[in-house]
């Protein structure tokens, strides 16, 4: 049993023929993924022994991180095409179909923290209502 190049095919997946968009791409996928599945067994060994940690451990945590930080994204993606978006923001049934959510959900998906994170990276304001957030500073702005 080799458990590092266990994980390292379970987190890069060799691809299936219908997933490549031209066939005869097909077997340079497949080597790009080989290698993709070396690296990260070499990533994951050397952080494993590094940290003193099993890899199996290692590998769910930064899965879970990675989890995390695409949470934070859908976040701040919903927080921009409701507050953000023009004149008009999207309709909750889309965002919420397109994320995977409710759409109450939605509603309540991201706070003020994803829009100060939202305005900070798109150097603008929420449109309407929610240009009332609290700054960095805590306070409120009109």
């Amino acid at each position: 049993m080799h458990l590092v190049a266990d994980l390292a095919a379970i987190r890069n997946p060799m691809p299936t023929p219908e997933t490549v968009t031209s066939a005869d791409l097909y077997p340079e996928a497949c080597a790009a993924t080989e290698r993709h599945r070396t690296d990260d067994a070499h990533h994951l060994e050397a952080a494993s022994d590094g940290l003193d940690t099993d890899p199996l451990l290692l590998a769910l945590e930064e899965a879970r991180a990675r989890k995390a930080a695409a949470d934070a994204e859908i976040r701040r993606l919903l927080a921009y095409g409701r507050e953000f978006h023009g004149p008009r923001p999207y309709r909750l049934e889309s965002l919420a179909e397109a994320s995977g959510m409710t759409p109450s959900g939605v509603r309540t998906a991201y706070s003020e923290e994803e829009l100060r994170q939202v305005a900070h990276e798109i150097h603008r304001e929420p449109n309407g209502k929610a240009a009332k957030f609290r700054t960095a500073a805590g306070r409120r702005r009109d």
